[in-house]
């Protein structure tokens, strides 16, 4: 197939584009390569694939120097110019949309990041999509959508109509945006809603990563709602192969004739956020200095995904530990930063 993968210079892109490549795949990479977090980082993820030009000007396709099948391309989903060219130019056959404005307490500093990139983005992508005949759109939405629901485990036929953060709201507004294409154009779309990704080339703003960092150099960490926090971490690995064999795979129709799809994408296991920092202790061997601190806007009490849908259509479940998910990213982690 030839796919193009947005985000790809992004945590979960990078790992799903080096998968991609592996199966022999025509993969095109598309990044806007923004500061929100360390601009090196998603360049050494690029770098790992072939893409080293240095300036990586926007617009223009730099093929991998070690992956033939690879190119890469600057771009904001958001362009209206530019984005259409590159569908004509292609003929994409599938689409896996993972860039967006991510984090849930920077939406509350910089609102417009996430109406510019998660809607007009999304919705510009969603345009591409149906005038270019992809046959398959897959795109991530979120865990939070879910907001502060007390049920658990979420179910993807839970009411998520109550977000607590303006991310979690961009990410419903593409799961309905995606849903009226799918109804409108017979647009086969395909939506996962992620569960606290952990792993390897992971997101330097993320818990794992920032608890990885205060260990290993002896400062504070920040532990909110005092460590009382449940997440449902899932390793990369295994968010990955759950995408590629959603990818594999377009949805039926529904009653109405939609062929879209939900599915949670989560390791249903949740951890406390102490345990959580206890298991990464004891890989570090090290004691973290803990500083308590309450539940911050737009955090939620807890993740819990049920996957029942996702192991009924494609037999699969997430299943990596978390102690040897943590081994992983600690061992990644010292060799990068050593």
């Amino acid at each position: 197939m030839k796919i193009l993968v947005t985000g790809s210079a992004g945590f979960i892109g990078y790992h799903l584009t080096k998968r991609l490549l592996e199966e022999g795949h025509e993969v095109v990479g598309l990044d806007n390569l923004n500061e929100y977090y360390s601009v090196s980082l998603k360049r050494a993820r690029l770098a790992e694939s072939g893409v080293v030009d240095p300036m990586l000007p926007y617009g223009v396709h730099i093929c991998s120097e070690t992956k033939p099948n690879y190119k890469f391309v600057r771009m904001d989903l958001q362009d209206r110019q530019q984005l259409p060219k590159l569908f004509v130019q292609h003929h994409f056959d599938c689409v896996v949309n993972l860039a967006a404005q991510c984090g849930v307490r920077y939406s509350t500093e910089n609102p417009f990041a996430y109406i510019e990139s998660n809607l007009l983005g999304f919705a510009n992508l969603l345009e591409c999509c149906r005038h270019n005949n992809v046959r398959h759109l897959v795109y991530a939405s979120s865990s939070s959508v879910y907001g502060g629901n007390a049920k658990t485990p979420f179910t993807e036929e839970d009411r998520v109509d109550t977000p607590v953060s303006l991310y979690a709201a961009t990410k419903k507004a593409d799961e309905l945006m995606a849903s009226c294409y799918s109804k409108l154009y017979n647009l086969a779309c395909t939506g996962l809603r992620f569960f606290t990704v952990y792993g390897p080339w992971g997101r330097p703003d993320m818990a794992p990563m920032l608890f990885a960092d205060a260990i290993r150099s002896g400062k504070e960490i920040k532990v909110f709602n005092h460590g009382d926090m449940l997440r449902d971490f899932t390793y990369v690995d295994d968010i990955v192969e759950g995408i590629t064999r959603v990818m594999g795979k377009t949805p039926k129709p529904q009653e109405d004739g939609r062929p879209h799809k939900i599915y949670n994408l989560g390791c249903s296991n949740p951890i406390r956020l102490m345990d959580f920092i206890q298991t990464m202790e004891s890989i570090f061997n090290k004691e973290a200095k803990k500083v308590f601190l309450p539940m911050q806007p737009g955090d939620v009490y807890q993740t819990y995904a049920d996957t029942s849908a996702l192991e009924r259509d494609f037999d699969y479940k997430p299943s990596t530990e978390l102690k040897t998910g943590l081994e992983k990213l600690v061992e990644w982690y010292n060799a990068y930063y050593k």
